[in-house]
């Protein structure tokens, strides 16, 4: 019995011994892909009859190998070229799904996982790998805000879709005057000119307009200066309609003198004392108007007798071509056009499980959920356990192949002892075969 167990033990470590040289050569044969996880082959010894102590035979049960893949290790950074290049750096893994024309349409596609991506916009504008993984994400409303979609669901999770023939433009919302008024306008005398200033804003549509703005001075006859001018503003996209007016004096005291002191509205929308604006409609819409806070200097003043335009802010640009899609640490995908406007398309969300390895591998590198990985949650990239979304960047393989030459080497030096063993117990029931002769 202990001569056939011993053949049985030997049969057993070659077989375990193969598991693991073609665990080893699947490892050095992709020690170059990206995303690749190791796989293992951990040995596992078999008892046979279960043996006490002392007793004076023994039969060997052998070995057995499990393979898995090692899937909670992660394989080094490598900075690439291309901004779609997309790599985990911590925990967590990237949502995608198998691209149209692949084993059914695309809403019946369960979500897959992988930890990175060369993706790039496809002929339907998807962000897809040359093997069809469409990456998923939350899409943006239009402020670039991200709804509150839920967390331990697929629902609100679409493929990434970008127009990269797209022409957005940003319509103006805000303006800022920086401008210094001659103090010497308002003295009995003056000329009492008024001072014209032309402001470019954006409508809905990308549309360049204009905004016509004159201050006038009161000049009094006599006595003092008056220190008070008339604005008036006009909106060319209204054939110069007056859509405000305004009388504005200046502070003339020591320590606040130049600044505002006080604005009456005469038409249009009112005058915020405490945040220095006043709102005016123009064709597109409302435009908050910033001329400054009483006892500011940092918008309109009144020194001296130069008429000075010092700076004029506005937000918004015009028609702009789509130039550049990156995606941050955050998982915010965002366009870039050559206008220098910006917009926040999509969230990518990062998936995680309590059990990493419980995941069950696919092709691609890319891993499917299963009881034994337990429920998935979306988190925002680097919150709560997940770590952050790397541009640029593909996660290399977790192969040593140094440790992996080892293992080769000890593994077939295993498999010729096991193979010896096979070797001396057939010479010995052939020397057993021959007490008989």
């Amino acid at each position: 019995m202990s001569i056939t167990s011993s053949l049985n033990a030997g049969v057993a470590g070659l077989n375990a011994n193969a598991t693991r040289l073609a665990t080893i050569s699947d490892n050095i044969a992709n020690s170059n892909t990206f995303g690749y996880r190791r796989a293992a082959a951990d040995f596992e010894s078999l008892i046979v009859g279960g043996s006490s102590a002392g007793a004076g035979a023994f039969s060997a049960g052998g070995v057995r190998a499990v393979a898995s893949r090692v899937l909670d290790d992660a394989g080094p950074l490598v900075a690439t070229s291309n901004p779609l290049d997309l790599a985990v750096s911590g925990r967590g893994m990237l949502p995608v799904r198998l691209s149209a024309g692949q084993n059914g349409a695309i809403g019946d596609q369960a979500m897959l996982l992988t930890r990175t991506g060369a993706f790039r916009v496809d002929a339907q504008g998807n962000l897809t790998t040359a093997s069809g993984l469409m990456l998923l994400g939350w899409p943006a409303n239009p402020d670039g805000t991200i709804p509150g979609f839920s967390r331990n669901s697929e629902i609100g999770l679409e493929p990434i879709q970008v127009d990269t023939n797209q022409r957005v433009g940003d319509p103006t919302t805000a303006i800022r005057l920086g401008v210094n008024l001659p103090a010497t306008s308002t003295i009995p005398g003056a000329d009492g000119e008024s001072l014209p200033l032309s402001v470019e804003y954006f409508g809905n549509l990308g549309s360049s307009e204009t905004l016509q703005i004159s201050f006038t001075p009161t000049v009094p006859a006599t006595g003092a200066a008056s220190n008070t001018w008339t604005m008036e503003i006009r909106d060319s996209a209204q054939n110069g309609a007056l859509i405000g007016e305004y009388s504005i004096t200046f502070d003339a005291t020591r320590g606040l003198g130049g600044s505002i002191d006080s604005v009456t509205t005469v038409s249009g929308g009112a005058y915020d004392p405490a945040q220095g604006t006043l709102t005016i409609n123009v064709a597109s819409g409302p435009i908050t108007l910033s001329i400054g806070a009483p006892g500011a200097s940092d918008a309109l003043t009144q020194l001296d007798n130069g008429y000075a335009p010092v700076g004029v802010f506005k937000d918004g640009s015009p028609i702009g071509t789509l130039a550049a899609l990156e995606v941050d640490d955050e998982g915010f995908l965002t366009a870039s056009y050559d206008t220098g406007f910006s917009q926040r398309l999509y969230q990518i969300p990062l998936v995680d499980v309590p059990n990493i390895n419980g995941l069950r591998t696919q092709p691609n590198q890319t891993y499917q959920i299963t009881p034994q990985s337990g429920a998935f949650t979306l988190w925002d990239a680097g919150t709560g356990p997940t770590g952050t979304i790397s541009g640029f960047t593909r996660e290399g393989s977790t192969t040593d192949v140094a440790a992996e030459l080892t293992a080769l080497i000890q593994t077939q030096r295993a498999y010729a002892s096991n193979a010896k063993v096979i070797q001396t117990v057939d010479e010995m029931l052939q020397e057993t075969t021959n007490i008989k002769r």
